[in-house]
């Protein structure tokens, strides 16, 4: 079948994504049905394509090709889909479907959509607005947020730089004018050194541990060596974060519900059904062999 702009044959998540965003697509003046009405748009050679034909094509487009009017957007699907057809009744004519090795191809593609068909039935129910809410609720709402330091630091290639701005800034140097005087940070440099609000996650183990461990306006003691070099910090602030609103967190949640429906779904799977496995050889595995693959790489 012709490529699409933009389009590829996707993956059974791909694919099961897709299917929870068919019929969205409103048609325009010029192509008015009811919700229910799928009209006969062309024929070829008596085969029919129907307007549900051009919405599902639609959206695998991707936004910007969707946001084409429909009566530009339409007739241009439709023109490929007619090519697409006559090339399906091209290839039926010289007998490649039953070539054996397309018949696999073709075999593959009709298992995808199966598993496709079966995740969006079992998966979908499970990831509803209202299951991402009450997932919110338990996870974020009226729960307290994660510790935050608001800190400043100064960047430098060695101990003794770090140590000379230490002893400056006792003196009643200025942090901020410092920063910009010795900074290896370009970036933090040009806002006097202001990393702004930051959790222990964020940064390297060796500089956060030594940022929460400041009181307010308390500058470490001694330079803090990482990676990057050395750094002189100053912790401004202490706080705990609120917890984030639901839209912040929505796809996230909604992502992680559907993974784990999914594995259900499969572990459901695999629970009724025999497997055997062999060696590359067609040899039996033996029962002391690994028998399940190992995890994926987190």
């Amino acid at each position: 079948m012709p490529s699409f702009p933009g389009c590829s044959l996707g993956s059974p998540a791909r694919l099961f994504a897709a299917a929870l965003l068919l019929g969205t697509i409103s048609v325009g003046a010029a192509m008015a049905q009811t919700e229910t009405a799928d009209p006969v748009l062309a024929t070829v050679n008596g085969e029919a394509i129907h307007l549900s034909d051009l919405k599902a094509i639609a959206e695998t487009l991707p936004a910007r090709a969707r946001s084409m009017p429909q009566q530009q957007l339409y007739p241009m699907l439709l023109n490929q889909l007619i090519d697409a057809r006559a090339l399906l009744i091209k290839a039926r004519k010289d007998g490649l479907d039953k070539d054996p090795a397309v018949k696999h191809t073709m075999q593959m593609a009709e298992d995808r959509a199966l598993e496709s068909a079966l995740l969006s039935k079992l998966v979908t129910p499970q990831v509803s607005e209202e299951a991402i809410k009450a997932r919110y609720n338990q996870e974020y709402a009226g729960k307290a947020g994660e510790p935050e330091v608001h800190a400043r630091h100064i960047l430098v290639p060695d101990e003794a730089t770090a140590k000379k701005i230490i002893a400056d800034l006792k003196k009643g140097g200025d942090f901020a004018a410092l920063s910009k005087q010795y900074s290896k940070d370009p970036g933090a440099a040009q806002q006097g050194g202001d990393l702004g609000f930051f959790k222990k996650s964020d940064m390297v183990p060796e500089f956060a541990d030594a940022a929460f461990a400041l009181k307010d306006n308390e500058v470490t003691p001694a330079p803090v060596k990482t990676q990057f070099g050395w750094h002189v910090i100053q912790t401004l602030e202490h706080r705990t974060s609120a917890p984030p609103p639901l839209d912040q967190v929505h796809d996230e949640l909604r992502q992680t519900m559907a993974q784990e429906a999914v594995q259900k779904v499969v572990a459901a799977a695999r629970k009724d059904v025999t497997v055997e496995r062999f060696n590359p050889d067609g040899s039996p595995v033996k029962a002391t062999d690994t028998a399940e693959p190992p995890p994926p790489a987190k």
